[in-house]
């Protein structure tokens, strides 16, 4: 069965960072156009990080640029989110995602989206 499995969710004090996981089982993530989106509670699913598939074009929403890192490694056909100078705003249930249309930007949450990972909450709290 072709599914994306997250890990690495978890509570953090603001300031401080975490790495989020997602691996592919049942199909390759070179294929794909891969990132995550993120959902607060009372919010729409908002795009946050995606990287192509050639992995040489990167796109960040503006409120993550500078504090969030998305990369790939196609060996364990796995993908990661490090997140830096953590804030109370970016508690969310983090979703990855793989994309196998064409990307120029951020992809929307959409039927598009060939892909989703189960969800991990992220906590900023003090």
């Amino acid at each position: 069965q072709a599914q994306l499995v997250e890990s690495g969710g978890g509570s953090v004090q603001p300031g401080g960072s975490l790495r989020l996981s997602c691996s592919a089982s049942g199909f390759s993530l070179d294929n794909y156009n891969i990132g995550w989106f993120r959902q607060a509670p009372g919010k729409e699913r908002e795009g946050v990080a995606w990287i192509d598939r050639s992995a040489f074009n990167t796109y960040y929403a503006d409120s993550v640029q500078g504090r969030f890192t998305i990369s790939r490694d196609n060996v364990k056909n796995t993908m990661y989110l490090q997140m830096t100078a953590l804030r109370p705003e970016d508690t969310a249930v983090y979703y990855c995602a793989a994309l196998a249309l064409s990307i120029e930007s951020m992809p929307t949450a959409g039927p598009n989206i060939n892909y989703w990972g189960q969800g991990a909450q992220v906590t900023v709290s003090s």
